[in-house]
């Protein structure tokens, strides 16, 4: 074997623990790209804050990683509620230390013709998915930030979708409170970076989580059917793997937007 080869097998058989310092808040952590997330981050050495609003499978979760030797805090959060949102930052500072890693990550998609869809659900995502993220921004900014001052390295990764780029039917709303995760990331780039906060926008393409178990739109769970017979969906762990990759580059590096489609998935 040469030397080349020893070195990259001794990498490959090592555990990677790059983020022992590390203390990351994963909302939306119950399930999908969250929970995937969690797992990643803590095996590799990080602190995890799991936040979501279904105190079993973020009990089990822990249970699961602190079983694999890693450090994890539940906090049933709910994002549509401040004083919830505010708890958990400080349960956070007080239990695991300073967070200096945010995957604002916590989600709803309901597609639907705009008319005759329930403004209950319309309503729903606007209040997740862009006041819900701003308020987890809120809360954690004065710890980010101090972090930051410290010269730690500091990460904002909010979870948007391709949905905030292009058109597609019966998902106006759904897309449209991602371009405003998407807009917004942008900015806070512009205002933070200059601070030393890195903010990364993660932009993925269909993937296999359970927004898509929430439809109630018959022709958005027929296009779900049809596209799963002819595209590989993304799976949550492709979402964690490059939610890792973001965070280990050097603290100079900052990904400010990172679009992750299926091969076969057409705009």
């Amino acid at each position: 074997m040469s030397a080349i080869s020893t070195a990259v097998a001794r990498r490959d058989a090592a555990p990677v623990r790059d983020l022992i310092g590390r203390v990351a808040v994963i909302t939306g952590a119950s399930s999908g790209m969250g929970r995937a997330a969690a797992l990643l981050l803590a095996s590799r050495g990080a602190k995890v804050a799991l936040l979501a609003r279904r105190a079993g499978p973020l009990d089990a979760l822990a249970a699961e990683i602190r079983g694999s030797g890693g450090e994890a805090l539940a906090l049933v959060t709910d994002v549509t509620d401040p004083a919830s949102v505010e708890a958990a930052a400080a349960a956070v500072r007080r239990d695991l230390g300073r967070a200096n890693l945010v995957f604002n990550n916590a989600g709803l998609m309901l597609p639907g013709a705009v008319g005759p869809q329930p403004q209950a659900e319309w309503l729903a995502q606007i209040d997740i998915n862009v006041t819900g993220a701003m308020r987890v921004i809120h809360a954690f900014m004065p710890q980010l930030e101090a972090a930051a001052a410290d010269g730690e390295v500091v990460d904002l990764i909010n979870t948007s979708s391709i949905a905030g780029q292009y058109v597609y039917g019966n998902f106006a709303v759904y897309s449209a409170t991602k371009a405003f995760v998407s807009h917004l990331t942008r900015h806070l780039r512009v205002e933070l970076g200059p601070r030393n906060i890195r903010v990364c926008v993660l932009e993925p393409g269909i993937t296999e989580t359970e927004l898509q178990s929430h439809f109630t739109f018959q022709g958005a769970i027929d296009w779900v059917q049809n596209a799963a017979k002819s595209i590989d969906f993304l799976k949550a762990e492709d979402i964690a793997a490059t939610v890792g990759f973001i965070v280990s580059q050097p603290q100079h590096v900052n990904l400010q937007q990172v679009v992750i489609m299926p091969t076969k998935e057409g705009i």
